[in-house]
């Protein structure tokens, strides 16, 4: 078995990679390094502390003076920190999802955040990434790459399901969730930074019509023949 191991998930909202992956995590002994959360705190932070989201010098300006920590639990689930602050729910309200973007394109905090999910990553030797540029640019060179799709309707009504079961139980409906990911997915695919692709040696998997179980399984089987 090699010493050291990268895997790399991505794809859209909603399509599973951030249940594969901790599932993944947790079958290998891996570390689970959620990229996305990443962002969704700093978005947190602007929001609260009022920054233009459009104003890129503020922005890196805040990026400078702010502290994101991922806590590892039991079962490779994840708490994340703000400036030693639990946000883990808050960064999973729909205002935070709808402005994000505006933090994954500013060129300059990308860079800072990916030299840091890059080091959380060759520390522990063993990890596995989930996010929309892992492969492509995180890391290009990752042992294994996967690209988790699933139709539009499918991936709305998972992200309800997801949001109905959390405490703040966020009241928004089927139809909002459906237009909220269709355009997060256009500004994902079409932002010069970083944009949403599949690597071309990425393997693709469609989880439209699969369980949960039978991606693990899928994900797991390649894994096993990389290491």
């Amino acid at each position: 078995m090699k010493s050291k191991f990268i895997v790399a998930i991505d794809g859209p909202a909603g399509s599973g990679k951030s249940t594969i992956a901790k599932l993944i995590a947790q079958h290998f002994n891996f570390l689970y390094v959620d990229t996305g959360a990443m962002y969704r705190a700093l978005t947190l932070k602007a929001i609260e502390d009022g920054v233009d989201l459009k104003d890129t010098r503020k922005l890196q300006l805040l990026m400078d003076k702010t502290k994101i920590d991922l806590e590892y639990l039991s079962k490779n689930s994840t708490k994340v920190f703000l400036d030693d602050r639990d946000v883990t729910l808050a960064i999973r309200s729909p205002e935070v999802t709808n402005s994000v973007f505006y933090i994954a394109k500013d060129a300059a905090v990308r860079k800072k955040m990916v030299d840091s999910q890059r080091s959380l990553a060759r520390r522990h030797k063993k990890a596995v990434l989930e996010g929309r540029d892992i492969g492509t640019i995180v890391f290009p060179d990752a042992d294994v790459k996967f690209f988790l799709d699933a139709q539009l309707g499918k991936r709305a009504g998972r992200r309800l399901k997801e949001l109905k079961g959390r405490e703040n139980k966020a009241k928004v409906s089927f139809r909002q969730i459906k237009q909220d990911i269709s355009r997060r997915d256009e500004k994902d695919k079409t932002r010069k930074v970083a944009p949403l692709k599949m690597a071309d040696d990425a393997i693709y998997i469609d989880t439209t019509n699969f369980s949960i179980k039978e991606v693990f399984q899928k994900v797991r089987e390649k894994v096993e023949n990389a290491l």
